[in-house]
């Protein structure tokens, strides 16, 4: 793929760049200045697609472990070869400022040398079957076989490395794969797609489609030979997905609003406020695990309203290409004109804007609201922006109780030293996972990433997204004496 600015790139079906047909426009998030064009993919395409995956199962699934390893190393090595290439683009199309799209591209790196290795352990068991009389000389195996083409629909906000997350494992699997990027973003994943067919992957077992809405869901609807449909995105489209998706397994991992207690005992307030506003407000506050309620010890509120509010002033706003910038502009300005809505819909409800709130083109200065309650749409729903809302508590049970109070539970954070509290947190929180210590953004690769509630349905993490994109078969031998 040569992208040059206004220039049309194709869809990669079969290893081949398809550039006939209607374009869509990619504009940067920063000036809406205009990126490049893609080839939008018709349901044909889809269709063919398809038909390809299906017809490459055999090959994909008789893949020796040590070739799809070998495949997912040289896919790490070759990102690592062009980090400032893939960096650049994740700049240019997800508006991210350039020293976090250097550190996605270091994590989808892991993620492929993460799936390497997962492939190389995938195995299974054996069994004894002589278990009662008459069953001497039986004995059984069980081992993990692919499920088949797997269809993955990934988000605008790490469009390198939750593709990775869904591609990677499929590969360590033996799945063919059809991915669909979002429209936002989709010239990463054709970069990253020419990538893994030059690493060996079958190129009938890899297509990437810019698709409209409307292809796709007939696609997770109406195409049986595809076996799993792995999503990332919004809970709405998530689950109405789900609905429609027949037999078919279905991977949910969808929004939230992150939540954070900090309790009087953590002895660092200023570091806790300083990783807070990162939390809160890196790359515009445009992830999933981005952190947007926080809820402090009423003895220490005021100290750490205080410096939270230092800490968000220090950081640099504007330019995603400037080495300086931490929090960068909102994918589209539909959503800065959504999130101006929101603060305001907060403030004459009675909360207070303590700090930020400003617009300048798509960016909002990072915006820190108090007073808020249950019901304002920057308690209840995901804000995807850069705002934090900031309350006191009295009792260590109703923090738990208020991080509760939500429709989403993806991850949550918790600073205190009391192992009593952490266990009861632990217990009691309903989320997927429960950082201690540090901010409900953090995230390891290989760890299991998912949530409960609207927040999802299943796992992702390499060792995980493997088990459910694979199912056990199992022989049994008689007579084997």
């Amino acid at each position: 793929m040569k992208m040059r600015p206004g220039s049309q790139t194709g869809f990669l079906l079969c290893g081949k760049e398809w550039v006939d047909g209607e374009a869509l426009e990619v504009r940067s998030p920063w000036d809406q200045g205009l990126v490049g064009r893609v080839t939008l993919a018709t349901r044909n395409d889809a269709r063919q697609a398809v038909s390809h995956a299906a017809a490459s199962l055999r090959r994909t699934r008789a893949l020796p472990r040590w070739k799809r390893r070998e495949i997912l190393e040289d896919t790490a090595s070759a990102l690592i070869a062009q980090k400032e290439r893939f960096a650049q683009l994740i700049v240019a199309e997800a508006g991210k400022p350039v020293r976090l799209a250097r550190g996605e591209v270091d994590r989808a790196i892991v993620t492929f040398k993460l799936a390497a290795e997962e492939a190389a352990r995938l195995g299974g068991e054996s069994l004894p079957l002589d278990l009662n009389e008459g069953n001497e000389g039986r004995w059984g195996v069980v081992q993990r076989f692919p499920v088949g083409p797997v269809l993955a629909i990934t988000p605008f906000n790490f469009p390198l490395n939750l593709v990775a997350h869904k591609v990677a494992p499929a590969m360590a699997a033996g799945c063919p794969i059809l991915l669909k990027p979002a429209p936002q973003t989709p010239f990463t994943a054709l970069a990253l797609g020419e990538v893994i067919l030059k690493a060996g992957w079958p190129e009938e077992a890899l297509a990437v489609l810019p698709l409209s809405n409307t292809d796709t869901a007939w696609l997770a609807e109406k195409e049986d030979r595809i076996k799993l449909v792995s999503f990332t995105g919004s809970a709405r489209v998530g689950w109405e997905l789900k609905v429609h998706s027949g037999r078919k397994r279905v991977l949910l991992e969808m929004g939230g609003n992150a939540a954070l207690i900090v309790h009087s005992d953590w002895p660092d307030l200023d570091d806790a406020a300083l990783r807070a506003a990162h939390a809160a407000f890196a790359f515009a506050g445009q992830s999933c695990i981005g952190l947007q309620r926080v809820f402090v010890e009423q003895g220490i509120f005021p100290a750490f309203l205080k410096k939270l509010t230092d800490a968000a002033a220090r950081l640099v706003a504007g330019d995603p290409a400037s080495e300086a910038t931490e929090v960068g502009p909102l994918v589209r300005p539909g959503e800065a004109d959504r999130i101006e809505s929101w603060i305001k819909e907060a403030t004459e409800g009675g909360a207070r804007l303590v700090a930020g709130g400003e617009r300048h083109g798509s960016v909002i200065a990072p915006a820190i609201l108090t007073g808020t309650r249950p019901g304002m749409m920057v308690r209840d729903e995901e804000i995807f922006g850069p705002v934090v809302v900031v309350e006191p508590y009295s009792d260590f049970e109703e923090a738990l109780a208020e991080v509760n109070h939500s429709r989403y539970g993806l991850q949550a954070g918790l600073l205190t030293r009391d192992a009593g509290r952490i266990l009861t947190a632990y217990r009691e929180l309903e989320v997927g996972a429960l950082i201690v210590g540090d901010m409900p953004t953090w995230r390891l690769d290989a760890m299991p990433f998912g949530g409960v509630k609207e927040s999802g349905l299943g796992r992702e993490g390499l060792r995980w997204a493997i088990a459910e994109m694979t199912e056990p078969r199992m022989m049994v031998m008689t007579g084997m004496n």
